[in-house]
């Protein structure tokens, strides 16, 4: 049983035969276009004779020995020409034209002989007052006081070959600018196809780049997350409260359970992300249980509003970590949402209480992982571009807030 070969495998010949001829398809479409506008001219010009099936039939000859011609016009460039510079590509077209119109012209010259005689009549009034009938190939010469002359013209074959050269000559010329034709149109819809398929990659490329940053984004929000907890887990048994330091581990393996089971590139909604911040609070709680204030205010119609996973959590973290580390009063910690206009939303997370929390934040702020807010704003300028943006500063009473403002998106946005 014969196995197909994949492309690794196949001969370098082959391989290169395939990137040769890649585009047949579309030269085909050129070259089938091309005759049939051909064939639509020679049709409506045999339909105004008397006799169109004759000029039809002499017209078989040059429609396949043309097609042909072009065909192997196609096939010289691909050849000649593949993956080279358009400027090689002209000049193979080039030459290729010379060489199919002199063909053609030559063909039309040497079978001249085996056409049909056309039964069409010509019949004009010469300057002279003579009556002029051609048919065929006779020419008559009416006059009015004498019998007609009737004389019949020469066949190719009777002509010196220096006039059949010339005859052949003047034909390549009309023939030329129609395998100029196309070849241009050819070259320019290869140009076009080059082109676009640049900017496909192009494309790719900047979106896979997109992505990249997305996902190490993310990925540095896990490890800071997971370094506090453990923190906090650490604080709770030194301070002999295994009980609590339980509970935590318990509401730690559900967030991560749901985090994690997330896709680092896609979309949450707002109500999703809000509940995997619950997840988080809580843990908090159980390190603050008598500290820690929780409100959220979240519209319903907002609930569907599409953001970036965890994209809240640096934030919530900072504003736990710089709120209760410098007061040891009760700290509220507020999460809000609004849409100030339509179609825009704007998250708020603020932090205030505590008689210490304002002169430290006027003492401004402490260094910190270089992760919150910076990952927050990256993640959303490349999820969003310059249309979302982050406000952060201290309250006028005391305490901090950050508000993110983004797009209204929903599920298919």
């Amino acid at each position: 049983m014969n196995m197909p070969l994949a492309a690794d495998q196949l001969h370098p010949s082959d391989r290169s035969g395939r990137r040769r001829f890649a585009d047949w398809r579309l030269a085909l479409q050129a070259i089938l276009g091309f005759w049939a506008i051909y064939c639509v001219t020679v049709i409506a010009r045999a339909f105004l004779s008397s006799d169109p099936l004759t000029i039809l039939l002499n017209k078989v000859l040059t429609l396949l020995v043309g097609l042909g011609l072009t065909g192997l016009l196609y096939v010289a460039i691909a050849t000649l020409a593949a993956g080279t510079s358009m400027r090689r590509k002209a000049l193979v077209a080039g030459i290729g034209s010379l060489v199919a119109s002199a063909t053609l012209a030559a063909t039309l010259v040497l079978s001249e002989g085996q056409l049909k005689t056309s039964k069409e009549e010509f019949r004009f009034q010469a300057r002279e007052g003579f009556v002029v009938v051609q048919k065929g190939d006779q020419v008559r010469i009416e006059r009015a006081a004498a019998d007609p002359v009737v004389v019949t013209m020469p066949r190719m074959q009777d002509l010196k070959q220096h006039d059949q050269f010339r005859i052949a000559a003047d034909a390549a010329v009309v023939w030329l600018f129609f395998f100029a034709a196309w070849s241009a149109v050819y070259l320019a819809a290869v140009s076009q196809a080059q082109a676009l398929d640049m900017q496909r990659r192009a494309a790719a490329a900047e979106s896979a780049a997109q992505l990249a940053q997305v996902r190490a984004l993310r990925y540095q929000v896990n490890p800071h997350f997971l370094f506090n907890t453990l923190n906090s887990l650490s604080s709770l048994v030194m301070s002999g409260r295994p009980e609590e330091a339980e509970s935590m581990i318990l509401k730690l393996s559900t967030f991560f359970r749901s985090s994690l089971s997330l896709d680092p590139t896609a979309d949450v909604s707002l109500a999703e992300e809000i509940e995997l911040q619950r997840l988080y609070l809580e843990i908090e709680k159980v390190r603050f249980p008598r500290r820690l204030k929780v409100e959220i205010v979240v519209p319903d119609r907002l609930s569907t509003a599409r953001l970036p996973a965890l994209v809240l959590q640096p934030i919530v973290e900072n504003a736990i970590k710089y709120g209760l580390g410098n007061t040891r009063d009760k700290v509220t910690l507020r999460i809000c949402a609004e849409e100030p206009l339509p179609g825009r939303l704007r998250i708020e997370v603020s932090n205030f209480g505590g008689t210490m929390l304002k002169a430290a934040r006027q003492s401004g702020p402490k260094p910190g992982t270089k992760v919150g807010l910076a990952n927050v704003a990256q993640r959303l300028s490349a999820r969003f571009g310059r249309s979302a943006g982050v406000e952060h500063g201290p309250l006028p009473d005391g305490g901090y807030k950050v508000a993110l403002t983004l797009p209204v998106t929903s599920q298919d946005g």
